[in-house]
């Protein structure tokens, strides 16, 4: 019923709309005015308007800029984040400007040289010197911005250091896993062949440097000030790591290895007191909308000393002794059935002949 009614008031509306346009024309026939023609008044109103319309746009970026502009980007909290920055702040610093100078010439030009019957305008045909400077300059600055944007990029995405802490982030939907390298700094091999139950990264057991790898599921624990790689996984979907504090987003693509290196520099106690929340904590996100519990796939970082760091994963068991462990058990255990088996199965070809 009600969208009966719904219907039949947007018919009435439309109708009446019909109508105060056919009293419009009709008045206008009876004044003996011309609507097709278009007057020296409604072309100033127009540029008027045009104005308006300008200074009202700019005024709202302008709002935009002041009310959102702190949530455009979190504090950086690690060394390649500053330098990111900076070429984010060396972009709007040219491209504002020119925002503002562009949406004001063309309202300028269009109040200014609104249509007049008295007006002519001037043939202008072609200026080498003109078409020379709009596009030189242009092409300076914009190559300029993106060889410095390139440098950046190739030393954020270049080789890691030797000493880097070597850390594989495994994403499934709808949650993340940490694998952290032991002692020896080096993650054992994985693969999809090799994921069961017990083993839900596929890590390789046969791999000498699987056995301290270390898994942590909940929270992603970081010395600050040392550099960390990540190398990243995924089981089922396309995602995306994404670190907005620490400026690192990396895709995880399944069947093959992803990697990012960075350097915390900004502990988590350090950025609770910038930020004055003292529940704040990094986040580990996805960035991909990977299916229907996307929004809720994250993790807490926790970014600390390297005393903390160190006594917080020296109290994590390694693969060797949360896995590994059980395997002896079942192979006793399997031995020892087999034997009563075999005893079981001597005594009744013993007792066979004697049945006959």
């Amino acid at each position: 019923m009600i969208n009966l009614l719904i219907a039949i008031v947007i018919i009435l509306a439309v109708i009446v709309l019909a109508k105060v346009v056919r009293v419009f024309e009709l008045s206008t026939d009876l004044k003996g005015d011309n609507p097709a023609e278009i007057t020296a008044s409604d072309n100033k109103t127009q540029a008027t308007m045009f104005v308006i319309g300008v200074v009202a746009w700019l005024s709202f970026v302008v709002y935009s800029v002041y009310a959102w502009g702190p949530l455009l980007l979190p504090e950086s909290a690690s060394v390649h984040g500053d330098d990111i920055d900076g070429l984010m702040s060396l972009t709007w610093w040219i491209i504002g400007p020119m925002f503002f100078l562009c949406h004001i010439l063309l309202a300028y030009f269009g109040y200014k040289y609104y249509y007049k019957k008295e007006n002519t305008a001037t043939f202008f045909a072609h200026s080498t010197k003109l078409e020379m400077i709009w596009t030189t300059v242009p092409t300076i600055v914009l190559t300029s911005l993106i060889v410095y944007g390139l440098s950046i990029w190739n030393e954020v995405t270049s080789l890691e250091p030797d000493d880097s802490i070597e850390i594989e982030l495994y994403a499934k939907q709808f949650d993340w896993t940490a694998r952290y390298a032991g002692a020896d700094n080096v993650l054992g091999k994985s693969g999809y062949r090799l994921i069961t139950a017990d083993n839900p990264l596929g890590v390789s057991m046969t791999d000498a440097a699987s056995g301290d790898d270390k898994i942590v599921r909940g929270e992603l624990h970081l010395p600050v000030g040392k550099p960390v790689v990540f190398k990243f996984h995924s089981r089922d979907v396309l995602h995306s790591a994404y670190m907005p504090h620490f400026r690192l987003q990396m895709n995880c693509v399944p069947g093959m290895t992803t990697q990012f290196h960075m350097v915390p520099k900004t502990t988590t106690k350090e950025m609770r007191e910038i930020t004055g929340n003292p529940e704040f904590n990094y986040l580990l996100l996805c960035n991909k909308i990977c299916g229907a519990a996307h929004y809720n796939m994250q993790m807490d970082v926790i970014v600390e000393s390297e005393e903390d760091y160190a006594a917080w994963l020296a109290d994590k068991k390694t693969i060797a002794e949360s896995v590994v462990v059980a395997a002896p058990v079942v192979v006793v255990e399997t031995t020892e059935v087999a034997a009563e088996a075999e005893v079981s199965t001597e005594e009744e070809h013993t007792e066979a002949p004697a049945s006959h």
